[in-house]
Parts: structure tokens; sequence; C-alpha cells
């Protein structure tokens, strides 16, 4: 059976990714750190996940952590039942900022990832195209980046990720260099785009409202070192973003976790 079929046969309930006991301890000439102690979190195929937490508490490195790029003192992270550091090429990474090259064209800077993995075909431009199509950037293509808005950017460094056939996403605060209104906009945008491409995500951000929004589910985490402190189920109906901020049980939910924060 082929790694197609397999994907085919997965479904809602299946667990993608799989973070066990996870420890990460710093060795520097003052001594040892411990920025994560003891972490656990499963993440559900199709799943979109939000990570929220004290400032300073560790949530980039989780991040870093569970793409590989940083390995652990203790414990191990999976991906669809692999280690992660045999699985780097699955995993699509969003920053704060879209990175996009001011010298390369939209068209360039989506390609610019296969270029880099030297997996550039017809097929993967077929797909290319058929991403920049479906979201609104064909007339766009040749435009360098500096004549997008910041949510067109965004969309086009999501591309970018995509185009990279990745199983998960991490998202690190993509939208916070953007002015609020927009970043409204950007969140609608983005959730639309990895739900409309069946992607499993995790977003880590600092702004609640935005975690409850774009998420299933809001993981909070504990003062650094960072463990799972509780989590919060996110049932406000198949809707955008945007909508979800109207809900009357959306305040109810930025309370309570905001009450997780502060204590």
């Amino acid at each position: 059976m082929t790694k197609e079929n397999l994907d085919i046969k997965k479904t809602k309930e299946d667990i993608l990714m799989q973070i066990n006991d996870v420890g990460l301890i710093y060795q520097s000439k003052n001594g040892e750190t411990e920025a994560v102690k003891n972490f656990k979190l499963k993440v559900k195929n199709g799943e979109f996940v939000s990570i929220v937490g004290p400032s300073g508490c560790g949530k980039t490195t989780m991040l870093s952590i569970m793409s590989g790029i940083l390995p652990v003192t203790s414990g191990e992270v999976l991906l669809d039942g692999k280690n992660i550091k045999d699985t780097k090429k699955y995993i699509g990474y969003m920053f704060q900022r879209d990175e996009l090259f001011e010298w390369r064209t939209v068209w360039q800077n989506i390609m610019l990832g296969l270029e880099i993995k030297k997996q550039v075909s017809q097929k993967q431009k077929d797909y290319a195209n058929s991403l920049i199509e479906k979201y609104g950037l064909k007339d766009f293509v040749n435009k360098k980046p500096k004549e997008l808005s910041g949510g067109m950017r965004q969309r086009v460094a999501l591309i970018r990720t995509l185009v990279l056939e990745p199983q998960i996403l991490l998202l690190d605060e993509p939208f916070s260099a953007l002015d609020f209104q927009t970043r409204l906009s950007v969140c609608d945008d983005v959730a639309s785009i990895i739900k409309n491409e069946h992607k499993t995500a995790i977003l880590v951000t600092h702004d609640i409202s935005e975690a409850i929004s774009m998420a299933d589910r809001v993981v909070v985490l504990t003062k650094r070192p960072a463990t799972v402190k509780t989590e919060f189920d996110i049932n406000l109906g198949n809707v955008t973003p945007l909508q979800k901020r109207e809900n009357p049980e959306f305040s109810n939910l930025f309370n309570l976790i905001w009450k997780e924060l502060d204590k």
C-alpha cells in the first residue's frame, strides 16, 4: 500500500503528532536551565491546536522541538508514529514574519523551498499554480512582495509552505507583524486555506482571542519550565475565526484562559 493510500485512510481521530514526556535542559557557563519539563501532547490528524502561555515560558522553543530543529534532553516527538528526526521533510514552518525575498517575484518566492530541496517538477509547478489560482494570487505572480498587502504576503508565505506538501504546519505567531484590522482578515484567510487543504496545524500565539478563534483546541502552558497546564476544547461552530469572536461563549472562554495564565 502506498503512502498516498495510507494518508487517504486516515481519519480525524488518528494521532498525527505525539509528544511523550519531552524535557529540554540548556547548558551554559552559568549552569543548567530547565526550559521544558514532562511535556505531553497529542494532536489529531486534521486538528488545529493553539498554544498559549506566559511570556518567556517556551512556546517557540516547543515549536522548534516539534519541527526537529532543537533536539530534546529527554522524551520523544513522533510524527505519524515515527521519530521527528526522520520526518522533518513532512513539517511546514511559518515564521513571525513572512520572510519573502523582495527581489524575487511572487512565483519565485513560492517556488523557493522546492528549489532548495531540488524538487521542482511539472507536477509541483501545476500544484503551485492550482493553489495560486484557488487563493486569488493569479494576477500577482509576477509582482514583487513590496507590491502586495500584508495579508497577501502572508498568503504567499503559506502557499510557499503548502507546495512542499507537509503533513503538519507549525505557525509561530505569523500575524504579529500585522495591524489589528489586517490581522483579523488574515486569520480568516489562513484558517480557510488550512481547512480547505485538510492540513493539521499548531499555532503559537500570545493573543488569547486569536488562539480561540483559530483553533479546535487551546493548550495552556505553565511558566518555565514549560509543561501543559490545561486544555480547552473550542466548540463555537463551523464558522470563520471572525464569526467565532461574535459567539456569546467566546468571552467566557477568553476569561477562563486568561485566569489560567494569570495563576
